[in-house]
């Protein structure tokens, strides 16, 4: 493991231990009163985090909108300003071309933390940390080796099994489907632990798989989902960001036809997305807690104490993947099945495969 990289949020605060200490007289003093005479308790942290998203946008009900839940909350938590310099912001990428500006953007912004969400973005992050090396910077999804830069990733095929064994058993033809956005190593996690997991559970089920090749084309996830329901699947897995927006589309529509199909979102809690009326097409959602690995690092660099050169890894046990309430959509038996397959793979009875190999 490569040295710990302190980061700027300790040095201010020695500068501002160090004012403390000494004492000043000058007019320009920061004021701790709190207007009548009495000392003030509330102050802001000295610390400022930033992220720049993948494609899809940071409304994409997903993976993107996670990260950004993450700083809000950091925000909330510390007296910050949101979408401002000192605060907490963010940039949108239209496509990998912004990846590098938006990046440097940040950075020149003076955020003391910023975060590259997704794997697209691993080249990018690599070439800015090697022009920027006195630059906090995050990445989700993805590992660069560099003393500046943290690494996050997700044992994502964990949670698919999870959901691979809920689809098995819950379907109703005998036939699931999966809908991944790009053909990349996180995505072939997805798509590696949920056939593990419809496996598990009933081998006779069968798993129809398409990739879209995109992030953010909702129309084509849902001229996807259209073939897959039409050849017979009943319940579908989408791990494709703001494409999987297409496969609710086309479930929801179904759905109000009379059809009794599902989706499985992904990342968050999309139960929301699959709202019908007084009816839900969503069976439950594959949850990636992006936001408690963007609050967590931004807290250790308040402390001083950025992870840079590390990688951390999340998983079942420790509640960095799970599945969301499926509010009754899944039966009671079911759960209790889900529930023990959950141990076995915290116990290290099961190990999910993370390829298809």
């Amino acid at each position: 493991m490569t040295k710990r990289k302190f980061g700027l949020g300790l040095s201010l605060m020695l500068a501002a231990g160090m004012l403390a200490a000494c004492g000043s007289d000058d007019d320009s003093s920061t004021d701790t009163s709190n207007g009548d005479g009495g000392e003030g308790t509330e102050e802001t942290s000295e610390i400022s985090a930033a992220m720049v998203t993948d494609v899809g946008g940071v409304d994409d009900k997903s993976f993107n909108q996670s990260a950004w839940e993450g700083l809000e909350k950091f925000a909330e938590d510390n007296g910050l300003e949101v979408q401002k310099d000192g605060g907490v912001d963010y940039l949108q990428s239209q496509s990998d071309a912004d990846y590098n500006t938006n990046l440097n953007n940040l950075i020149r912004r003076d955020f003391d933390v910023v975060f590259g969400i997704g794997f697209l973005m691993e080249g990018a992050v690599a070439e800015i940390a090697a022009q920027q090396a006195d630059a906090n910077i995050a990445i989700i999804d993805a590992v660069v080796e560099a003393d500046n830069v943290a690494s996050v990733l997700f044992k994502e095929q964990e949670g698919a099994f999870l959901a691979g064994v809920a689809a098995a058993l819950m379907t109703e033809t005998g036939k699931v489907g999966f809908v991944g956005g790009m053909e990349i190593p996180v995505i072939e996690r997805f798509e590696a632990g949920f056939l593990a997991g419809v496996e598990a559970a009933d081998s006779s089920v069968e798993v129809d798989v398409s990739y879209a090749g995109a992030f953010d084309d909702a129309a084509l996830g849902k001229t996807t989902a259209n073939l897959m329901y039409q050849n017979g699947a009943d319940i579908i897995f989408h791990a494709a960001g703001g494409t999987g927006n297409g496969v609710f589309t086309e479930a929801k529509e179904r759905k109000e036809a009379g059809e009794n199909v599902w989706v499985i979102g992904v990342d968050s809690d999309q139960y929301d997305e699959g709202q019908v009326g007084d009816d839900n097409v969503t069976l439950t959602s594959v949850l990636k807690r992006v936001d408690n690995a963007v609050y967590n690092i931004s807290e250790q660099t308040k402390n001083g104490e950025f992870p840079g050169g590390e990688t951390v890894v999340y998983g079942l046990s420790d509640d960095g993947i799970g599945l969301a309430d499926s509010r009754g959509a899944i039966s009671e038996d079911v759960m209790s099945q889900i529930e023990e397959f959950k141990q076995q793979i915290i116990d290290e009875e099961i190990t999910v495969p993370e390829t298809l190999e």
